[in-house]
């Protein structure tokens, strides 16, 4: 069984929203940037350390974050795809603490995630599972939580490989806790539109 202490939130937010037009994580969301919004979740989970990898428009955003205890990353080859970043947030945190027992991924763009979902997937890792996964959309996917065994691969993931690749390949082992509001995807700036009037 894990510490909750040991747990380690990496937001994934180096994108440059090229299908948005503009770089999603300063669109507003209930008055303040939209990766402000997600960090505050993450940040609720009590003894959890927060890191958020940052790659493009990293000054820009990294200032939305201004004021916030949490650790940036920077991915300079964040063009290389989501691969990178999982790299380079899994290797921050363990820079910061080796013993860290597992990761929790979070996109910066699922503004309706809970600090109720986060702790349910921690609650899966520490009755053993060495993933939880999101269910929604007929598919899992993040927010997602790896144990310390599965370090190694996502380390090896390249391009545009994201860690959904391992959910994938132990589905059969993972925990799966259903939110089908993870599923609501901000590509385009219709689709965040849509989502501020719903």
């Amino acid at each position: 069984m894990s510490a909750a202490g040991e747990i380690a939130i990496i937001i994934l937010a180096a994108g440059e929203s090229s299908r948005m037009g503009r770089p999603k994580q300063l669109l507003l969301w209930q008055g303040r940037p939209l990766l402000c919004h997600v960090a505050k979740v993450a940040l609720s989970v009590p003894k959890a350390s927060v890191h958020v990898v940052l790659g493009a428009n990293q000054q820009l955003v990294a200032e939305s974050l201004h004021g916030l205890h949490l650790k940036l990353c920077i991915n300079e080859r964040w063009h290389e795809g989501m691969g990178s970043s999982v790299r380079i947030g899994v290797q921050a945190a363990l820079a910061e603490q080796p013993a860290t027992s597992a990761v929790l991924f979070l996109l910066c763009d699922q503004p309706l995630i809970t600090v109720d979902l986060l702790h349910e997937l921690i609650l899966r890792h520490s009755e053993g599972a060495e993933i939880a996964a999101t269910s929604y959309r007929d598919t899992l996917g993040v927010p997602a939580l790896f144990a310390a065994s599965l370090y190694p691969e996502l380390l090896a993931l390249q391009g545009d490989q994201g860690a959904k690749k391992i959910i994938q390949r132990y589905q059969e082992q993972a925990a799966i806790v259903s939110f089908p509001e993870a599923g609501m995807d901000l590509d385009t700036f219709e689709d965040y539109e849509q989502a501020v009037k719903s």
